[in-house]
């Protein structure tokens, strides 16, 4: 616990627990699935204010099509003021990061790992740039490493922040479906791009 909490505060991340002013209080209708604590690094005043927000999900290996819809579905919400949630993976997740980013707009980040460990390395530099107006979530302690259960477990999180999930371009078997799956449990809209739509 020590170690997490001192590189929390190198990296100047916030440990948020229901009742802070932060606390995102829509993770609550998670009921007994909801997180007990959440690290944050950016802007965690952001968190208590995701409401309207959209969560973009979707492939990894996403095509130029899905993310070029990605990119244009999450610039337009973004320029409208709508934060976008996503997982800051590669494909549909950074294509709406990037785009949210550009329109000038909110984005959240939720990680499989600490909020210390930029997941996948490729977009450390966009998970940076997302501290300086966003935030980088995890319910992990820092230090701790992304696993695949781990993946599966903070898309119940992306699901509960946002009031609407869209699924862009997502495998029988994805976590994107999985996203999705848990926001239709606790009654969120779902969405779909349901094939060219240009």
């Amino acid at each position: 616990i020590e170690t997490s909490l001192d590189v929390a505060d190198r990296v100047q991340a916030r440990l948020l627990v229901p009742g802070d002013a932060e606390w995102p209080q829509q993770v609550d209708d998670l009921g007994p699935h909801a997180p007990l604590a959440l690290w944050v690094r950016g802007q965690p005043g952001i968190l208590a204010r995701l409401q309207p927000s959209v969560a973009m999900v979707g492939a990894r290996a996403a095509t130029s099509y899905g993310e070029h819809v990605a990119m244009e579905v999450a610039a337009d919400l973004a320029g409208s003021g709508i934060p976008i949630v996503s997982g800051a993976a590669y494909g549909i997740d950074g294509a709406a990061h990037r785009a949210s980013l550009a329109a000038g707009g909110t984005t959240v980040a939720l990680l499989a790992g600490g909020v210390d460990r930029p997941y996948p390395a490729g977009h450390a530099d966009l998970i940076e740039r997302i501290l300086v107006s966003g935030a980088v979530v995890s319910e992990v302690p820092c230090g701790s490493a992304p696993t695949k259960w781990r993946f599966l477990q903070r898309n119940r999180i992306i699901a509960a922040l946002a009031e609407v999930t869209v699924v862009v371009e997502a495998g029988w078997r994805s976590g994107s479906l999985n996203t999705a799956s848990h926001a239709l449990a606790i009654g969120r809209a779902v969405a779909a791009v349901p094939g060219p739509v240009t």
